[in-house]
């Protein structure tokens, strides 16, 4: 049994890139093979992690908390990412390891689309609500399905508003042929591309407020968007609320 937990991971790993080289290998295979090897690469973060805090919570209790800030980083925020870099790697679908009633704050923006619905997307809803104090808040931005959808059916022109600012730099941008291809974007965004993490669910304002008020939040309200957290680039086209406990 190899350190990460999984059986002989570096030499698995080594059989995956092999097979993916492979230009015999199905376009199939590939997808799946690709997805094995990013989870892979997760666990072995997460079970680090994992074995400095073996019960899953860690000593430190970070007032502000920031879930999957990538490289976008909040100035007095401890940032929990599944990946580098990061304050702590956390697999945040195996829950939130901080400490009941510690945070006062959580604030996430385009993460929660990437986890899967139900179980990771409820658990983190019921997670936050532990760890937050009483009276604490979470902040949620997610790209808004609405917003997306409200513009179906409809003409798309290549200069469209949507793909220039979404779209513009990224190579699916010559797919994009009908209106329906950016719904479907939105809901399952680059299934295909390493590169990015493909959407699992999509979201817009009454959804939001479902998910937090099942797991116990008593006041689920829009957030105004505060360009000193949120990243500028967000603004646009996504539903951000404010949830508290």
């Amino acid at each position: 049994m190899s350190p990460s937990g999984i059986p002989s991971v570096g030499l698995l790993s080594e059989q995956i890139n092999t097979v993916l080289a492979d230009p015999a290998t199905t376009h199939g295979l590939a997808r799946t093979l690709r997805a094995a090897a990013k989870e892979i690469e997760l666990h072995r973060y997460h079970h680090a992690s994992r074995s400095a805090w073996p019960s899953g919570r860690i000593d430190d209790k970070p007032a502000k908390v920031q879930i999957g800030g990538g490289a976008h980083r909040i100035d007095g925020f401890f940032n929990i990412d599944a990946v580098p870099p990061a304050d702590l790697l956390w697999d945040i679908r195996e829950g939130i390891p901080l400490q009941d009633d510690s945070a006062n704050e959580i604030f996430s923006e385009h993460f929660l689309e990437h986890i899967d619905y139900p179980r990771s997307a409820k658990h983190y809803a019921r997670e936050a609500y532990r760890v937050l104090v009483p009276g604490g808040q979470i902040i949620t931005g997610v790209p808004d399905a609405a917003f997306a959808l409200n513009h179906y059916p409809g003409p798309l022109s290549a200069s469209d508003e949507m793909i220039d600012r979404w779209y513009a730099k990224r190579d699916c941008r010559g797919d994009i042929n009908t209106r329906l291809d950016l719904v479907n974007l939105v809901f399952r965004d680059q299934d295909d591309n390493p590169k990015y993490t493909p959407h699992l669910w999509a979201y817009d304002h009454h959804k939001l407020v479902q998910l937090f008020t099942e797991a116990s939040f008593t006041t689920v309200e829009p957030w105004t968007f505060d360009p000193t957290m949120a990243n500028p680039k967000r603004r646009w086209g996504s539903v951000y609320v404010i949830a508290t406990k």
